[in-house]
């Protein structure tokens, strides 16, 4: 009999572990982003990505767990993206509407890269559980933070006016993901382009922003 390290078995059993992982979130990207989450069974999903039922257990607790961590890599992709894209040299001196203009150009195309992932994040977590409910809550206060910063900054700039901009970024939120779930939906899908211009004027009007229209 050979003798085998135990960190060598252990490194294989947890590459094992992120393979079946990785197939199962692909499957849930195929199933839920095509087919949609209410249509897809738990042991649909593991036939897909080739795994017992056991591992979707041990691994995600569910199909909800798929659900909720395929949103959180899309939403994180976009949320990250929209931060490096205000980071970038010279965006210090940009116009509110030059910035917010790059910054939804930045997270669109982040989070519209791949259409099923668009789907999953912005029409299949809708209604599914007060979990997948409370865990999209918790990234709509994370954005609303994030864009209560850009508001407060124009505001100190004199590019929009000193009051309390929280609520308004919350309903600015709200609605951003209803058009992002509208675009998702339509058999004609817009060209990013066109929906980060969509989100960029609904953005600036709805903070009371001048030059919005047009």
């Amino acid at each position: 009999m050979v003798d085998v390290p135990v960190d060598q078995l252990t490194g294989t059993v947890d590459r094992a572990r992120v393979r079946a992982r990785g197939q199962l979130l692909d499957a849930g990207r195929e199933m839920f982003g095509v087919y949609g989450y209410a249509q897809t069974s738990e042991q649909a999903l593991c036939e897909v990505a080739g795994v017992p039922e056991e591992v979707l257990w041990e691994e995600f607790g569910s199909r909800e767990g798929v659900l909720i961590t395929l949103h959180n890599e899309v939403t994180t992709s976009g949320l990250r993206a929209a931060e490096q894209a205000l980071l970038s040299e010279g965006m210090d001196d940009c116009p509110v509407e030059q910035r917010f203009r790059i910054l939804f150009d930045a997270y669109v195309s982040a989070v519209t890269r791949d259409l099923r992932e668009a789907r999953v994040t912005f029409v299949e977590v809708l209604g599914v559980s007060p979990a997948v409910d409370e865990h999209c809550k918790r990234w709509r206060d994370l954005w609303a933070d994030f864009l209560t910063g850009e508001a407060e900054r124009a505001a100190v700039r004199g590019e929009a006016e000193e009051r309390d901009h929280r609520v308004v970024v919350m309903v600015m939120v709200g609605t951003v993901h209803e058009l992002m779930a509208h675009h998702s939906r339509r058999p004609r899908r817009a060209r990013p382009e066109e929906v980060s211009a969509e989100l960029t004027q609904l953005g600036l009007a709805m903070l009371g922003i001048p030059g919005a229209a047009g």
